[in-house]
């Protein structure tokens, strides 16, 4: 399916209220923990079919996470497209702003449920990096910073703190507008949990989703 330009296969398992998204097609360790988990779990799954971080949209390259706002998207077409002129950032982020509403429609979870959205990171990106901008934090785990959850919800944040793992809560729009679909969801007030692990820890990935799905309501 292409949803503004961005190419995703969609999983479904049976009737529910949960949605999850892998939006970045370099995050080969989420694709395979996602794809196992919809074998066995009922849901919804959108899953970038690009094999780059990057995507080509309205004939630039723009970060996927980025794309949810335009504010957010104009600064990763800047990044991306430094040789584009003013003229030509106008007319791929109005492409954008007819198009996104079909992709948000299609990601929106069910009313009351929530989306997963499984990211991996590197040595430049941890739960380090989100505490400070964070309302609130719990690190059970702080000895393995690329293991945590980001939650958009109070109530889910609470849940989440509760049991072993890494946690932030970022549920204040406040700030600068990166584009994100998080961002764009605790604005929203739509339950959102983004799940990052290290590139490569599959087992992690797969433990911490399996602990996550039956840890919320």
């Amino acid at each position: 399916m292409l949803l503004a330009g961005l190419e995703l296969k969609i999983l479904e398992n049976g009737p529910s209220s949960r949605r999850y998204l892998r939006v970045h097609g370099n995050e080969e360790t989420a694709r395979e923990a996602l794809e196992a988990h919809m074998e066995t779990h009922p849901g919804s799954a959108f899953i970038t079919t690009s094999k780059t971080r990057m995507v080509e949209i309205a004939g630039g390259q723009i970060d996927p996470n980025r794309m949810f706002s335009r504010v957010g998207a104009a600064k990763s077409f800047k990044a991306q497209n430094p040789s584009w002129s003013e003229a030509d950032l106008t007319r791929a982020l109005d492409w954008l702003d007819a198009e996104r509403p079909k992709l948000l429609e299609a990601l929106l979870p069910l009313k009351g449920g929530v989306m997963i959205a499984v990211h991996n990171n590197g040595s430049g990106y941890s739960v380090e990096t989100e505490a400070p901008i964070s309302q609130a934090v719990s690190l059970p785990r702080r000895d393995q910073p690329h293991e945590f959850f980001l939650a958009t919800d109070h109530a889910d944040y609470k849940l989440i703190a509760a049991g072993p793992y890494n946690v932030v809560l970022q549920n204040d729009a406040a700030g600068e507008d990166d584009g994100s679909l998080s961002r764009l969801y605790a604005k929203l007030g739509i339950r959102y949990v983004n799940l990052e692990v290290a590139h490569g820890k599959l087992d992690v990935q797969k433990q911490m989703l399996e602990w996550l799905v039956t840890t919320l309501p």
